[in-house]
C-alpha cells in the first residue's frame, strides 16, 4: 500500500497530537507496539493495521486520551483507549 496525501495527514495529525503531550502514549496495533510520538513507527502501524489500542501514562494522561482519541475517530479509525 502506498502513501496518499490524506493517510499522510492523519499520520501527521496523530503525530502531532501526540507530541503536545508529556505523557508517553503508545498505539497497540494488531501485532506491534507503536510511539505514537515517532512518525516513521507510526507510519507503518497504520498502513498494515485494522484496530487501535491507545495506552497513555503520564502526568497529563486524561487530557491525551481525550485528545488522541478524538483524532482517530475524526479520521475514521476504530479506537479503544486502555
Amino acid at each position: 500500500m502506498t502513501l496518499n496525501k490524506a493517510l499522510a495527514k492523519v499520520l501527521v495529525e496523530i503525530n502531532d497530537t501526540a507530541n503536545k503531550f508529556d505523557s508517553s502514549i503508545v498505539i497497540r496495533t494488531d501485532n506491534k507496539n507503536i510511539d505514537a510520538k515517532s512518525m516513521l513507527c507510526l507510519t507503518y502501524a497504520v498502513l498494515d493495521s485494522q484496530t487501535f489500542k491507545i495506552e497513555v501514562h503520564g502526568p497529563d494522561e486524561d487530557q491525551a486520551k481525550i485528545a488522541m482519541s478524538r483524532v482517530f475517530w475524526k479520521n475514521n479509525l476504530p479506537v479503544t483507549v486502555i
